[in-house]
């Protein structure tokens, strides 16, 4: 598979609500720095690096862009990056943010905003990536109190026309069960990938049959998770190893594939800094994987159960 030359409209296309998408996109999370940290401790990347790393990704054909206010580092942040590289925007790109999570005065971390302080958090990500409003907002949970209060906030901020679609992510069946009864939800943010929480396989076929698309994170990370992939992940796998051998790729590009494998509505957002690695993530939307190598996969998956 030569990566230089593959497109990403190679992986396919969805649409979120009205916006069609290639299904192979890019995770703006660790943009801002190297290493795993993120807020305050982070180690800050250079920014000609990344600036040129999301207008290659658009050269490529990624039209889905994942970001948050809170993906910073102490001199960069992800919404500054992208409206840096990209604005003005093609008509075609859609950049999907979160709220929910957010910092203090003093830069901590808060896990949820109240409802009253969303649209805060709304007009943020407005004001940082110069946009008059923002093509999908995710509402970010952590817990399993209900959802409906703050769901409600920003479904009346999509009706004032601030938002045009709205998601969910890090939430249960019944989360979203509970959203739908207040506004359309076009996605569903969790973790999921090869052998990561394989107690999500029913919620994601959920999702197809509802027309709503399910976008996983730390699909490449395996038990990395914000540590993001890392070239020995996958040594003790010889299930993916096998399967990057007979078609002459590279482990994360077999992650990435089996992810968008899973149906047509299940995207993927891999996230990174470096130029030959998003070639790289990009041409996996290409590669097909045969009923034996999804077999076999699928027995690494299940076995994580």
């Amino acid at each position: 598979m030569t990566s230089q030359t593959i497109h990403a409209s190679a992986s396919g296309t969805w649409k979120l609500g009205d916006l069609e998408i290639n299904r192979l996109g890019f995770g703006a999370m660790r943009l801002p720095q190297t290493g795993a940290a993120l807020g305050r401790e982070a180690v800050s990347s250079d920014r000609g690096r990344a600036v040129g790393v999301l207008r290659r990704a658009v050269e490529l054909g990624v039209n889905h862009i994942d970001t948050a206010a809170f993906y910073f580092s102490p001199l960069r942040s992800a919404n500054e990056l992208i409206n840096r590289a990209l604005a003005p925007y093609a008509d075609d790109l859609v950049i999907t943010t979160k709220v929910g999570p957010g910092r203090g005065p003093s830069g901590d971390w808060l896990p949820h905003a109240t409802p009253g302080q969303l649209r805060g958090q709304v007009e943020e990500n407005l004001r940082q990536l110069g946009r008059d409003h923002l093509d999908v907002v995710n509402l970010r949970v952590v817990g399993t109190d209900s959802v409906a209060e703050r769901f409600g906030a920003l479904a009346d901020l999509r009706e004032a026309g601030l938002i045009r679609h709205l998601g969910l992510s890090n939430i249960t069946p019944e989360h979203l069960a509970e959203a739908r009864a207040i506004a359309p939800v076009v996605c569903v943010q969790n973790m999921y990938g090869i052998g990561v929480r394989p107690d999500q396989d029913a919620f994601v076929r959920e999702c197809g049959e509802l027309g709503i698309a399910f976008v996983p994170f730390y699909s490449i990370a395996g038990t990395g998770r914000e540590g993001g992939a890392r070239q020995d992940a996958d040594a003790g796998s010889e299930e993916i190893l096998t399967v990057a051998r007979a078609h002459g790729v590279s482990p994360t590009q077999v992650r990435l594939a089996w992810t968008l494998h899973q149906g047509p509505h299940v995207l993927a957002i891999p996230g990174t800094g470096d130029p030959d690695h998003l070639t790289a993530n990009v041409a996996a939307g290409a590669l097909r994987l045969t009923g034996e190598d999804l077999a076999l996969l699928d027995s690494l998956h299940g076995r994580a159960a």
